[in-house]
């Protein structure tokens, strides 16, 4: 049978402190410290609540300053979870609050039971409930649907919840219609984008309601909403093959003494983004046993549209990824198949598609092409825009017709057909002027033959 929490001995505190991989005697000393001040104070009460919570905050805070007494939290959130996995407790009381205020994250929790009022500050944190709208359960059932038959569904689950919480939070009259729930919408929010929202919306909800009944007649979607919002889209920077060699140099020279592979990590990353078109999750989720240097491919799984590509690579980004594996192995990476290709020591071993967007940035701004701060500037994702232009401009410079390489074009970067690939084509002065010429030789000539052919 398990034991139940607080045990008068103690054992259940002092067998987490040993599981736990703490590197010093100092770091074991301060967590048992922690712990052991939670159960004084969870001893004298009957049950583990919220009580229990705010009395050892008034204790604690006497003792720390506010940041050290947050932070020392996360310590008790992480020995409440094990405690409620192992069974000693019957419910963790920090994630009983956070149930009941909708959220997902603790610290919010924390600072609420810290704060001068602590029911205020909870009742400010409570979100409504996922679904809980009049149509939450039309809209859960229809995602449920969706995703049963393969989709991910990912982003019109998050807008059917956006609208959700709107409904919850701003209640109109009894026997509203849907159409008048809809249009009270973007009354909430003049952005053209929430324009483009409310539009993406209807055409969710026509589907919706043409599942229930098939006899609905399909809705003609609305094309405005969509190219007032694509004005305020940032166009895509090119960059010039000497930018990306500029990068290259600055990520193979980054300063990195902790970690001595990340510079050849990172110049292994902008290359695959660059000349294999790569998307910063498909880098993320590269393992080793995805690179095949004997056939020179890499594969990409499971990625968008759930399509799974194999690439073949240059001869040179082949030569680059050999020696960056080498490199790794020698840096004491795993060799199984199934380890994070982009490998550090610290973690589980893989770099986030967020630390790999932070690093590629922080070499475009070292290469002095982006701002110093903020998000105005190249992006990584311009690398794979960046791509698609340069290939076209080398197909018409080496008299190849881009038109009849787009499909291929298109597979490569694993889109689901030429259209998705058609708006990574930024025209630039130099694509255009090409395009002109590519025109004037051929095109022109077949104008002029047909003016002949008329009688």
């Amino acid at each position: 049978m398990t034991a139940r929490w607080p045990d008068p001995d103690r054992a259940i505190i002092g067998r987490y402190v040993a599981s736990l991989d703490l590197r010093s005697t100092k770091s074991r000393a301060g967590y048992a410290q922690v712990l052991h001040g939670l159960q004084d104070v969870v001893e004298r009460f009957e049950a583990l609540d919220q009580e229990v919570l705010l009395a050892w905050l008034r204790e604690s805070a006497v003792r720390r300053a506010p940041s050290t007494l947050l932070h020392r939290t996360r310590i008790v959130d992480r020995f409440f979870e094990r405690l409620a996995e192992i069974g000693t407790i019957q419910r963790n009381p920090v994630a009983a609050l956070r149930d009941e205020c909708n959220i997902k994250q603790c610290m919010p929790i924390w600072r609420a039971l810290a704060s001068r009022n602590p029911e205020k500050a909870l009742a400010e944190l409570r979100q409504p409930r996922p679904f809980g709208s009049e149509l939450g359960e039309m809209m859960a059932e229809h995602v449920a649907m969706m995703r049963r038959r393969g989709y991910k569904y990912t982003s019109q689950s998050q807008l059917l919840l956006r609208f959700d919480r709107f409904l919850q939070l701003h209640p109109g009259p009894e026997a509203e219609t849907l159409n008048s729930m809809i249009d009270r919408w973007p009354a909430t929010n003049g952005t053209r984008h929430h324009a483009e929202e409310c539009e993406k919306l209807k055409r969710v909800f026509a589907k919706i309601l043409r599942h229930r009944d098939p006899s609905i007649p399909m809705r003609r979607p609305d094309p405005r909403p969509r190219k007032e919002a694509s004005k305020q889209w940032r166009t895509p920077h090119i960059y010039s093959p000497a930018d990306v060699r500029r990068m290259l140099e600055i990520a193979r020279n980054y300063p990195s003494p902790r970690a001595p592979l990340r510079p050849q990590s990172m110049y292994t990353m902008l290359l695959l983004a660059y000349c294999a078109g790569l998307r910063r999750g498909e880098l993320a989720r590269l393992d080793l046993g995805d690179v095949d240097l004997h056939e020179g491919t890499i594969t990409i799984r499971q990625t968008k549209f759930f399509k799974t590509r194999i690439l073949p690579l240059p001869d040179s980004v082949v030569v680059a990824l050999r020696a960056y594996i080498d490199a790794r192995r020698c840096a004491g990476g795993s060799q199984d198949a199934r380890s994070g290709l982009f490998w550090h020591e610290r973690g589980d071993g893989h770099y986030t598609p967020e630390m790999i967007t932070w690093l590629l940035t922080d070499v475009i701004r070292r290469a002095g092409l982006k701002p110093l701060r903020g998000k105005a500037g190249p992006r990584v994702h311009d690398l794979r825009h960046s791509m698609v232009v340069n290939r076209i401009l080398e197909w018409y410079r080496t008299g190849i017709n881009p038109q009849e390489r787009l499909p291929f074009l298109a597979t490569y970067l694993g889109h689901r057909d030429i259209n998705s690939t058609l708006v990574y084509i930024t025209v630039t002065q130099e694509l255009l002027h090409l395009a002109n010429e590519r025109f004037r030789t051929m095109g022109a000539q077949c104008l002029s033959l047909g003016r002949e052919a008329q009688p």
